[in-house]
């Protein structure tokens, strides 16, 4: 199942993972691009109509490399990550602080989608 998601469904996420406590957003076009590059078909030449995984890694990429929040971008990153594979029917249980590691090779070493799709896969339920 490949799930559609839109920017709503990003801010949807942002208010259940961060809270209602701050909803703003400093950067509507990094979300844009997070939704857009989900949607796509052909992420390299080797693979065509990428699976729930690649999706959840770029929009898990995006977010931390773009921050569109003004704090809290990798928690969100993260949180989506989970969203999206959970709603995709994937559902994933990384050990104990996984997901922050993971975001934080994202940013600092700037590990790239099909590292991070290839973990994500790892923890699949």
């Amino acid at each position: 199942m490949h799930l559609r998601i839109d920017v709503s469904w990003l801010l949807d996420v942002q208010e259940a993972a961060l809270g209602s406590e701050d909803m703003s957003v400093a950067d509507y076009s990094a979300l844009v691009a997070a939704v857009a590059r989900h949607k796509t078909k052909l992420p390299t030449l080797q693979a065509a109509d990428p699976d729930a995984a690649w999706r959840a890694a770029a929009l898990m990429h995006t977010i931390v490399r773009l921050e569109p929040l003004p704090h809290r971008n990798s928690l969100y990153a993260a949180f989506v990550a989970a969203q999206y594979m959970d709603q995709s029917g994937e559902g994933v249980d990384p050990p104990y602080g996984a997901l922050s590691e993971l975001v934080r090779k994202i940013r600092d070493t700037r590990l790239r989608v099909p590292e991070i799709a290839d973990q994500l896969r790892a923890w699949k339920l």
